[in-house]
């Protein structure tokens, strides 16, 4: 189909970037430095400074920096972790891998965790929470630490789409012990391929998850016990290094256009927008997504595919807790479920002008009668 809006442009990326992304590729492969060279170092430094903590490590993707954080932190069987349903499977999932239970509580009004409900959901085998912050936009980090501070629990945060956002000015992925991110092409900072990594404080998380991520060596010639192979190779880590340069103008182009996207369908009583962009107060939102909640959803993605605007609706319509091949439909998370039967994701990407902002608004305004 001839898109007029895509929901992710690669190619326009690439074109704004071509000269520096073929010099980038042309350096890295004519000096041979292709796993754990210089490069990779490079960026897990700048990252961990453009974070806020002393280390980060790379990792072949954010699902391999989620499992084998809970690892490197000790979580395993019979242990319990509090997430949320309305995430990505893959969340889950590192959960599972781990060996660990997970539990799932719902959300609040800005769809990431609803932080009153974490405190009844702990037992006795509850070691850690895990935040997700979707969409660009940090959870309840205070009330988060608050409670784990309190239970003795772990923190590792849930970061793959909100690189960059903060409250009070602390970044994601620098209040827990560890922060996990994803580098997939879709995400502000995207890759060309599969890439994540994990942040820390820890001197003691960092080893363990360099350790990890490489069959378990932990200094030439010894293995330190069994593990996996889940490296960020140095092509990647060299072009994520020079995206994340551009990554803070980046960031405020898309608050820009989710400002617009707000003044444009605010008054709309048929939608439910994400929290305005504001420039005071504690959230610094970065719109990785613009998700909202819309009646008569269905027809609207409908409608808005034959005037050539390309949309997403979040897991494909499901929070991880409504598979029941993974059998955790006991939850009961009636506000997660609510969402999904009108979640829709609208385009917004770094390479958007405000026209199509306009386009893809007055589309929608139309089709409600506005």
């Amino acid at each position: 189909m001839n898109w007029k809006v895509r929901f992710v442009d690669y190619p326009a990326q690439f074109r704004a970037m071509e000269k520096e992304i073929m010099e980038t590729i042309r350096t890295v492969l004519s000096q041979g430095d292709l796993m754990l060279r210089q490069q990779l170092r490079d960026f897990e430094a700048n990252l961990a400074a453009f974070v806020g903590t002393r280390y980060a490590v790379g990792t072949s993707n954010c699902t391999d920096a989620l499992h084998l954080s809970l690892r490197a932190a000790g979580i395993g069987p019979g242990d319990e972790v509090i997430t949320v349903s309305h995430t990505f499977v893959a969340t889950v999932a590192a959960i599972h891998h781990a060996g660990a239970v997970p539990i799932l509580i719902d959300i609040g009004e800005d769809h990431n965790m609803n932080v009153d409900l974490i405190k009844r959901a702990i037992t006795p085998r509850t070691k850690a929470i895990l935040p997700v912050h979707l969409n660009g936009r940090l959870c309840n980090m205070s009330a988060v630490m608050t409670v784990a501070e309190e239970q003795g629990l772990l923190v590792i945060e849930d970061s793959a789409q909100a690189l960059g956002a903060s409250i009070n000015g602390k970044r994601g992925g620098a209040f827990g012990l560890a922060g996990c991110f994803s580098f997939y092409p879709a995400k502000m900072l995207g890759s060309f391929g599969d890439a994540g990594a994990m942040t820390t404080n820890s001197k003691e998380m960092a080893e363990k998850v360099m350790s990890l991520r490489d069959h378990g060596r932990s200094a030439p010639g010894e293995v330190s016990g069994w593990s996996f192979n889940c490296r960020l190779d140095n092509l990647q880590a060299a072009l994520l290094d020079l995206k994340l340069k551009r990554l803070p103008a980046w960031i405020t182009h898309r608050r820009e256009l989710a400002a617009l996207y707000h003044r444009k369908l605010s008054g709309l009583k048929q939608i439910y927008l994400p929290p305005h962009p504001t420039k005071n107060g504690p959230y610094f939102d970065v719109f990785q997504n613009y998700e909202l909640e819309a009646e008569n959803r269905d027809r609207l993605v409908a409608r808005l595919k034959e005037k050539g605007i390309e949309t997403m609706i979040t897991w494909g319509g499901k929070g991880v807790h409504q598979f029941k091949s993974l059998g955790l439909d006991h939850f009961n998370l009636p506000r997660t479920e609510r969402l999904f039967q009108g979640v829709l994701m609208l385009p917004l990407t770094t390479e958007m002008a405000n026209e199509q902002i306009g386009y893809v608004a007055d589309t929608i305004r139309d089709f409600y009668g506005a």
